[in-house]
């Protein structure tokens, strides 16, 4: 049972669990009208769905039909799991994955299409029959999957969309970090034979990739307030930092968690600020 269990905690990825719940929070921070909104069963369900069982059900799809892949990538074997076919954990994601009609439930029609939008991607990304993932470009493309979370508690509190430029702005970060995140996957995938937009582009084009999609989206940002257009700038200058001061991209990889944080959290003390002093 302990074994299971730590296996599943592998599975969900805990450095990432942020990148799905952290978008709650912003969302939320930006989108309340007073401190009050702030902390409701739904606000708190939100992020506690997406904090774990999104992960489980996001990263153990992905697991289950990348079994075959996955055998010689070496980050499976310290820092990932590789899929073990065991049933009980099949079922577990099965439920965390259900468990995501709850947050229907929870929240109002205005927020059901970012909802509907995570789901479909979200299991289309590794699934066939499209399998985002192993398509240049649109594995990129369908990762803005991680921002719609945050454009659901955005709705649900605000009752109104999200600004379109943030939105367009966090789905062209989400592209930029999708494919960071595959540069070390470059050897593996080419040598299970997939295609992705790492694998087309090669390891210092594909870092120009994210260049541009950190580019744009810092000046997206940058249309809804020029101080969140400055802290996105973050993107880009370590991008520069990493290609001359000749950093390994599969070293820099495990520091985007971290930076991820900041920024979210920065985002957020911004936003809280403008709640609580205007």
């Amino acid at each position: 049972m302990l074994g299971r269990l730590r296996y599943l905690f592998t599975l969900s990825r805990p450095r990432f669990w942020l990148y799905l719940a952290g978008p709650i929070v912003v969302g939320v921070a930006f989108g309340v009208e007073s401190q009050s909104g702030l902390f409701t069963p739904v606000t708190i369900g939100l992020f506690a769905y997406f904090l774990l069982p999104a992960n489980v059900f996001l990263y153990g799809i992905n697991d289950v039909f990348d079994a075959d892949v996955d055998t010689g990538n070496p980050k499976k074997e310290t820092k990932e799991a590789k899929w073990r076919g065991d049933p009980i954990v099949a079922a577990v994601v099965a439920v965390a994955t259900l468990l995501g009609a709850f947050t229907f439930v929870a929240t109002p029609r205005l927020a059901w299409p970012y909802l509907a939008g995570f789901f479909l991607l979200g299991f289309q990304y590794s699934a066939p029959p499209l399998r985002f993932k192993t398509t240049p470009f649109l594995d990129s493309l369908s990762n803005g999957l991680y921002v719609l979370p945050g454009a659901a508690a955005y709705a649900t509190v605000a009752g109104s969309h999200p600004p379109a430029a943030a939105l367009a702005g966090a789905w062209l970060w989400a592209m930029g970090m999708h494919t960071f995140s595959a540069i070390p996957d470059i050897e593996p995938d080419r040598e299970a034979g997939i295609r992705t937009t790492a694998t087309f582009l090669g390891e210092r084009r594909t870092l120009g990739y994210c260049l541009a999609c950190w580019l744009a989206a810092a000046a997206v940002f940058g249309l809804v307030d020029p101080r969140m257009g400055a802290v996105l700038v973050a993107y880009p200058v370590l991008v520069f930092a990493i290609r001359f001061a000749g950093v390994d991209v599969r070293r820099a990889y495990w520091w985007y968690p971290a930076l991820n944080t900041a920024v979210g959290t920065l985002l957020t003390l911004g936003a809280l600020w403008r709640l609580l002093y205007g």
